[in-house]
This record gives structure tokens, C-alpha cells and sequence, in this order.
């Protein structure tokens, strides 16, 4: 029940980041998983938001609850309330049980979680979302007073665009699974965007392509030892985790 921890000589300034709180040791995408990144030494808490069907912002990985609970609903075609009912399962002991304690969060319960312990929020916005809901979800992350410390992420090169048009300052990452190259940067370059990228398509080449270029990387999920440092070897900016500290 705790972190393994990473040597960071290498590269002491990577700032780690807890991939749905800290996965490994509890469900991820929940309030308990992101207290317990709250109290550890990670620099941002990753998370991921869903509309649902009522236009509310609800904290979810997958488009359906089957795998998250014992219920079988379309996150973004059911309402919020009902989302909320749900008891999700813990797989965390080896069983798949559900807790009561355990509900699918609002995104306000996370960002007030991220700032009572003073994280980055790193919010992936999942699937495409209308402009109105970019903006809803900024004005909402803004009324909690914690935009400036929020870090949007997105497979989605529209969300990214809406951002950067919304948020002209703010740090916009795109996340991928396309190598690191010359027809990535065209993504990136027009738009200002860093990148967050799967740890088996990135090279030590990519990375210094990115660099060259202006363009910190962040790594995900990366958990084991050798290969985190590996990667910090390369001068990776961020690396994601479910369990390394």
C-alpha cells in the first residue's frame, strides 16, 4: 500500500504526475484515489471529465459505467443523478466489490481536492465536446479558483483548438499515440500545444525534436523504475503514473 519509489538524479526536474490519483493503490477516478495523491509529492493529479446527457461534468475514464460499476449506462446519455447513484467496485484488494463510499465524482470535487492540496490539475476532456462545454468547464474550473493551475489534455485536436481559443495562456497538452515527428508538430506548432504522449511510440529523437521546437513532453503510463528512467534520461518534461514516486 504504498508508492515505488523513482530515483530522479537523472532528470530532477520532471514533475510526476498521479494518473487518476495514484491507480495502483486505489480506484482510480475517485476522491479517495486523489487524496492519496494529494498526499504524497506528485506536482499534478490526472484526471478524466465527461458531459452526461443533462450537460453536467462528471469524472469517469470509459464512455460506459460497466467496467467502473455493476451498472451498464452511457455516460454521456444518462443524467448526472443517476451517474451519481452508482457504487463503483474496488478492485484495489484482488476482489471487485462495491464501496459505498465510492461514487463517481463531480468535477468540482476534484478540482477542490487538487487545490486543498495545492496539485495541478491535469484534466483530460474525453471525446469530442461542444464549445459551449469547453467553456462551461473552464468557467466552472475558474469559479473554484483554480484555472491557472489546470492543465487540459485531450486525444481531441478540436477540444485543443477551443481551448486555446478560449484560454490564449493556459497549458494545452495533446495527447497521442502518433511518434513524436515533423507531421505531429504540424498539430502542435499552430496552436501552441505541448505534448502527452504514449511512452512506447516517444524516442530520445522525438524528444529533442520537440525541445528544439519549443515543446515540453509529458510520458504516460509509466510504471516501472527502469523504464522511467530510461525515459528521464532523455529529458522527458512530465511522466504520468499509476505507482511511481
Amino acid at each position: 500500500m504504498d508508492t515505488t519509489k523513482l530515483n530522479k538524479s537523472a532528470n530532477p526536474a520532471v514533475r510526476m504526475i498521479g494518473h487518476q490519483g495514484i491507480h495502483h493503490l486505489e480506484v482510480g477516478n475517485t476522491c479517495s484515489g486523489f487524496v492519496a495523491a494529494g498526499n504524497r509529492t506528485y506536482w499534478g493529479i490526472e484526471t478524466d471529465v465527461h458531459v452526461t446527457a443533462d450537460g453536467q461534468y462528471i469524472i469517469i475514464h470509459d464512455d460506459n459505467t460497466i467496467n467502473t460499476t455493476s451498472d451498464d449506462f452511457v455516460v454521456e446519455e444518462t443524467d448526472c443523478a443517476i451517474l451519481r447513484s452508482l457504487t463503483m467496485l474496488d478492485y484495489t484488494d484482488g476482489g471487485g466489490h462495491t464501496r459505498a463510499d465510492l461514487r463517481l465524482p463531480l468535477l468540482s470535487e476534484y478540482i477542490r481536492i487538487c487545490r486543498k492540496y495545492g496539485k495541478k490539475a491535469v484534466l483530460e476532456i474525453k471525446n469530442p465536446v461542444a464549445p459551449e462545454h469547453i467553456k462551461g468547464i473552464a468557467e466552472e474550473i475558474a469559479s473554484l479558483g483554480w484555472l491557472e493551475n489546470t492543465v487540459f489534455i485531450s486525444f481531441s485536436h478540436d477540444n485543443m483548438v477551443e481551448l486555446r481559443k478560449l484560454l490564449p495562456d493556459a497549458k494545452l497538452m495533446f495527447l497521442t499515440t502518433h511518434p513524436a515527428d515533423e507531421e505531429l508538430l504540424d498539430l502542435l506548432l499552430p496552436w501552441r500545444l505541448d505534448l502527452d504522449i504514449a511512452w512506447p511510440v516517444l524516442t530520445r529523437e522525438g524528444v529533442e525534436l520537440m525541445h528544439e521546437n519549443g515543446i515540453e513532453v509529458n510520458v504516460w503510463n509509466v510504471d516501472e523504475v527502469e523504464l522511467a528512467e530510461r525515459l528521464l534520461s532523455w529529458g522527458v518534461d512530465y511522466l504520468t503514473t499509476d505507482i511511481l514516486e
